[in-house]
């Protein structure tokens, strides 16, 4: 290991950084083509990531063997705005693996992003039972959904919206403007930056289409991603800041019902499409998507509110942590006006968990209840349910995969 050097990554070592991202993913050239991307292409779009991100390699001699980028972006957390880091791009060549390099690249990043004030890292996981173990937890979902053509054919035949849909080029204003509005005011979503957008749009193919729903007073308040390919409407995003938008995308998809055999697509909100489509009958999947870890319990704290019309209180939490030291304490939090403070205060309650824990409960994916009962949460049934009481329980839509 003393042979071995981390080092911060530049666009001098973009050949390295693509090369092992290629073998790691086994993105082939095939799969390139199918995609419309070419192999300069990919190494040209790597560019940007080694200039904005934070990327993290480990070097033996002039081989780049296991690296590690941190996209610094921001995110809704209960209305509020945080800083947080995006991992990705995680990749060792096999014949180092085994050898601790990953778990050195992992916490020096995790310290890197504490110092430049972000308080969560969130990634998509390729083993949960790995990250698990390095304080991660599951933090949202991803729904995925049919609709058969007969479905379709019944949305819409009364009741339809009052606005109406056109179709506009991926890098329309209006467009990119409502997703903004909505990251305002949906807990979970990323505030999307020129490199969020990039990432979003990497491997679709020409053919995919934006579609914008508009109301009476020609204001964008809904939008859908799709593709259509061997009669198939594949759904990639559906946003909408209210009902009628809802449905006017749903007339719209309706409306090619003589051209599709079925729509699928996947939802990251809190709810089922049985509740919207007048056939509820459909094939939904759920599964985990993101986990996220508390980076610095102290400063995710100092942004953190919950519901203001509750009482003040205060509570003690016991947090482990294994991995970062200065979570592995006992953290005194005073919840009023809207608020949390960390504090000196005699707690009213104190409760005992893991930071995995404590990052699931506050990004509002599983209530203290719940955890008490998988036995995830140590405290009394008073703490729990005051605890469930002051808390803002919304699953997080965390969509963006980076």
């Amino acid at each position: 290991m003393d042979e071995l050097e981390i080092r911060s990554l530049t666009t001098d070592d973009l050949d390295e950084y693509n090369a092992l991202l290629r073998y790691a993913f086994q993105v082939t050239e095939a799969d390139l083509m199918r995609a419309g991307w070419r192999d300069d292409d990919i190494e040209q779009s790597k560019f940007p990531v080694l200039e904005r991100a934070d990327v993290l390699g480990c070097w033996d001699g002039d081989q780049l063997v296991s690296q590690i980028a941190v996209y610094p972006l921001r995110m809704n957390i209960h209305s509020a705005v945080y800083n947080v880091g995006h991992i990705t791009s995680v990749s060792t060549y096999p014949e180092y693996s085994g050898r601790g390099i990953m778990k050195r690249i992992l916490r020096l990043s995790l310290e890197r992003m504490r110092e430049d004030g972000r308080s969560l890292a969130m990634l998509y996981p390729f083993s949960i039972p790995l990250y698990r173990r390095f304080g991660w937890e599951i933090v949202s979902n991803k729904i995925s959904y049919k609709v058969k053509d007969t479905q379709i054919f019944r949305l819409g035949r009364k009741d339809r919206a009052p606005g109406y849909v056109r179709r506009v080029e991926w890098d329309d204003p209006g467009f990119m403007d409502l997703h903004a509005r909505f990251a305002l005011r949906t807990h979970g979503c990323i505030l999307r930056d020129r490199v969020a957008w990039e990432e979003y749009w990497r491997w679709d193919e020409e053919d995919t289409i934006v579609a914008v729903y508009y109301d009476t007073s020609d204001t964008p308040t809904g939008y859908m991603v799709y593709l259509i390919k061997e009669d198939v409407m594949h759904v990639k995003e559906m946003v909408y800041l209210n009902m009628e938008a809802q449905k006017g995308l749903w007339d719209y998809i309706s409306a090619h019902y003589s051209m599709i055999d079925e729509v699928r697509g996947n939802t990251y909100r809190n709810e089922l499409m049985a509740f919207i489509l007048e056939d509820g009958n459909v094939t939904e999947a759920i599964r985990p998507y993101m986990m996220g870890r508390i980076v610095d319990v102290g400063m995710f704290f100092r942004d953190y509110l919950i519901d203001d019309a509750e009482a003040d209180v205060c509570f003690a939490f016991e947090v482990t942590d294994s991995f970062l030291e200065w979570n592995n304490a006992t953290f005194n939090v005073l919840f009023h006006g809207g608020k949390a403070e960390v504090t000196t205060m005699e707690p009213d309650y104190t409760v005992k968990l893991s930071i995995g824990t404590l990052t699931t409960m506050l990004m509002g994916y599983m209530t203290a209840t719940q955890l008490h009962r998988l036995e995830r949460i140590e405290g009394s049934d008073e703490a729990i349910e005051a605890l469930d009481e002051i808390l803002i329980h919304e699953i997080p839509y965390i969509s963006d995969y980076i």
